[in-house]
């Protein structure tokens, strides 16, 4: 004991970049307690509030707060009359604490999976194209050696899944990294490109017309997606290469079921992966027009976090997808 007392002061002091020990959080002696007040601090922004959530009282929530702040030497949360606000070193803090909570409550999932037989839960994010034909065929696949296995899927844009995955809610995605994106502690293994093509509904006229041009398509009417996307922004290059004025009668949307709705009552053309396009269309739901767009999207891959250990289940289903991909691309 008396070694302990003899260190207190450099144990309640901030915490340098000259430390020698990468388990700081072990000299410091960091609460589960302290990272949970971080997670309800940044979803109530007010002291009071986080401090009911966690049936504390408010000061010893505030305590809890500045033992924190003071074992790592940096403002967390900066004080408003109107509340809370995370300084960057508490966005940092905060997103390191979901991730360690997210893992230490899956931890008995775990344990339950390994005694039982492959069970628990995954979280998996992905795009569009790869949710048509990639990750069907891996779960199809799992589900066969794992009934149990719980699947949760999460279809957004790459941004969004990718703040998922960071904050530890997904345990990988398949997606695409952008150029304004931080790939900082992730890893991507790319999977395949994706190639746009134009679709109509079925027996548009222009799909019994013979060597079909790019300029044949300028005087069309079409359903895009909103200017600021990438398809978007691909589709109107792909135009101008050609010396062509992209196209003017435009719908801007990516709701689905209203873009179905418009190629059948219509004789617009829409823009979509080649994927997707040949799902729809083996369900004579629309199309494919007779003609190679020299337009694409970025390829995709699947992205995980460096360090993080997946439970049984989803280093499973992350195999089932590798090997699907093997099969497709």
């Amino acid at each position: 004991m008396a070694r302990d007392n003899d260190n207190h002061d450099d144990d309640a002091g901030g915490l340098t970049d000259a430390s020698p020990n990468p388990n700081w959080f072990l000299r410091a002696r960091l609460k589960t307690r302290q990272l949970l007040l971080l997670i309800a601090l940044d979803d109530e922004r007010n002291i009071h509030r986080a401090a009911e959530v966690l049936c504390m009282t408010q000061p010893a929530a505030s305590k809890q707060l500045k033992d924190l702040e003071d074992m790592l030497d940096v403002k967390l949360f900066d004080r408003h009359p109107r509340g809370m606000e995370p300084t960057l070193y508490g966005e940092t803090m905060i997103r390191h604490a979901r991730m360690a909570l997210t893992s230490l409550s899956a931890a008995h999932d775990d344990i339950v999976s390994l005694k039982n037989g492959l069970s628990g839960q995954v979280e998996v994010g992905v795009i569009m194209t790869p949710a048509m034909g990639l990750l069907p065929r891996a779960i199809s696949r799992i589900k066969l050696q794992a009934p149990k296995l719980r699947i949760g899927v999460h279809m957004e844009s790459s941004k969004q899944l990718l703040d998922l995955l960071q904050r530890g809610t997904l345990d990988f995605m398949i997606g695409r990294i952008l150029e304004d994106d931080s790939a900082a502690g992730l890893h991507y293994e790319e999977l395949t490109v994706e190639p746009a093509c134009a679709v109509a509904r079925v027996g548009h006229p222009l799909l019994k017309a013979d060597n079909l041009k790019l300029g044949d398509l300028a005087d069309q009417p079409w359903i895009l997606p909103p200017p600021g996307s990438v398809l978007r922004h691909r589709w109107e290059l792909m135009f101008r290469r050609a010396a062509l004025e992209p196209p003017g009668n435009v719908v801007d949307t990516t709701a689905l079921l209203l873009i179905t709705a418009l190629l059948q009552q219509t004789d617009s053309l829409h823009v979509m992966p080649v994927e997707v396009a040949r799902y729809y269309a083996s369900l004579k739901v629309l199309a494919i027009l007779p003609i190679e767009l020299p337009c694409h999207m970025d390829a995709f891959g699947i992205i995980t976090r460096e360090g993080h250990l997946m439970s049984p289940g989803a280093r499973q289903l992350l195999h089932e997808v590798r090997l699907a991909a093997r099969d497709l691309y």
